[in-house]
């Protein structure tokens, strides 16, 4: 009897184990404060979707023909939003994002509701139109 009560603890365990959330996949942030100011760069349209990898395995894309509205700049580049796309970057957890760019090249995210900054591995060129 001892045995099998012993058997039953060690397969809750595991059982409660295995029902745990581990943070497995984590988007690398940076804490940056985001400087609101005017810029002559103030929007833009993505002429075509551009397809990405955030990490692990995750993509997402920035649909063509999206409007890109300057919200302020960060050490990183200059950080924009739409209003025709809601964007999101997944790990873990999901977070919205805004797109940063340096030179018509995506870098990476700010992540308004955290207050960081996730790069990209590899800047994207983007196809803008101004």
């Amino acid at each position: 009897m001892k045995t099998f009560a012993y058997l039953m603890y060690v397969v809750l365990f595991l059982l409660l184990l295995n029902a745990c959330a581990f943070d497995l996949v984590h988007v690398k942030q940076t804490p940056v404060k985001l400087e609101l100011k005017s810029s002559s760069n103030s929007n833009f349209v993505l002429e075509k979707e551009s397809v990405f990898s955030i990490c692990a395995g995750y993509t997402r894309s920035l649909k063509a023909k999206t409007t890109w509205t300057f919200v302020g700049s960060l050490p990183q580049g200059d950080v924009f939003k739409s209003r025709d796309q809601i964007l999101t970057v997944e790990g873990s957890n999901i977070y919205e994002a805004y797109i940063v760019v340096v030179s018509d090249n995506l870098v990476g995210f700010y992540l308004p509701a955290e207050g960081t900054f996730s790069p990209l591995k590899k800047p994207l060129n983007l196809s803008i139109v101004h």
